[in-house]
């Protein structure tokens, strides 16, 4: 959980939705908030002389400034006891957020945008960030419910392991309650093991019912010594994953997933299972990059 939580901006309100979550994970945290604006015009290399559409001084950047300020102000409003910092970046909003998540332990994006990251939507801005930023992105799709538990995808594959332990560790700072859920079908589950050989073959649903209840279990056995403040209920669904967690999403204060998983949560890829809840969760989704994915 270490490092400043850094939130990407652009005079939307969308942007300053994000801000009011940001300050309030940096407080929790006990971290600096960077408040970040890629500020495009000039990476557009214009021909010398005024802005045509701005005064001689410069209009476009007293604009920037004016919204960086305004966000700035937002976040202090929200937790005045959260040290802010404020950058405008030269750059594309993609390339700027990845290099700022290189020395952040979150970053917070709103799921739409406007001028200064002009078509931020969860199809593209919190799509790269999650699958190539180097820390945990939180995308602001609603308001965030203060007496909703938090919820965690489990696959129980390595690569969603990091995904868990964001989730028990959310829900500690938050002190709310931790939901688990575990989605799978006959098609996606792992065939039984040799520990379910006694239902392998009389009954094949109850052996896999078995197994991924057991997976789910073990999946969490870790972080509940970790975390033993954190009170968890498991949730197994026979049934779709996005759907299960779209449906959850709906009571959550904050949903968690992988980038990537296998297993119950078969081609756990942005474009499926994390794409969908980027566009369609009831909630603040953050997606949790796995072990081992590096660039």
């Amino acid at each position: 959980m270490a490092g400043r939580v850094v939130v990407g901006v652009d005079g939307s309100a969308s942007g300053l939705a994000a801000v009011e979550v940001a300050a309030r994970e940096a407080r929790l945290r006990d971290a600096e908030l960077r408040v970040v604006h890629a500020f495009l015009w000039p990476a557009m290399h214009p021909p010398p002389g005024p802005f045509p559409l701005g005064p001689p001084a410069g209009g476009v950047r007293n604009t920037v400034e004016r919204l960086v300020a305004e966000a700035v102000e937002r976040a202090r409003t929200t937790e005045a006891e959260v040290q802010v910092s404020r950058a405008v970046v030269t750059g594309e909003p993609l390339t700027v957020l990845e290099a700022q998540s290189r020395a952040a332990g979150l970053v917070v994006i709103g799921s739409r945008g406007m001028g200064g990251f002009a078509g931020l939507l969860a199809g593209s801005t919190a799509v790269h960030l999650a699958v190539h930023g180097r820390c945990p992105v939180l995308v602001v799709r609603e308001e965030p419910r203060a007496d909703g538990p938090a919820v965690v995808g489990v696959d129980g594959s390595a690569a969603g392991e990091k995904a868990v332990d964001f989730a028990f560790a959310e829900a500690a700072l938050y002190g709310t309650g931790l939901v688990a859920v575990h989605a799978w079908t006959m098609g996606n589950a792992p065939r039984p093991t040799a520990r379910d050989a006694s239902v392998r073959y009389t009954n094949r649903s109850a052996g896999l019912a078995q197994g991924e209840e057991r997976l789910l279990t073990e999946a969490l056995a870790g972080h509940r010594e970790r975390y033993p403040e954190v009170t968890v209920r498991q949730e197994m669904v026979h049934g779709g994953t996005r759907e299960a967690l779209i449906e959850a999403s709906r009571s959550a204060r904050l949903m968690v997933v992988g980038a990537r998983g296998r297993g119950g949560f078969a081609g756990l890829l942005l474009g499926s299972v994390s794409q969908a809840l980027l566009h369609h969760a009831h909630c603040p989704v953050a997606v949790v990059r796995g072990a081992g994915t590096d660039h």
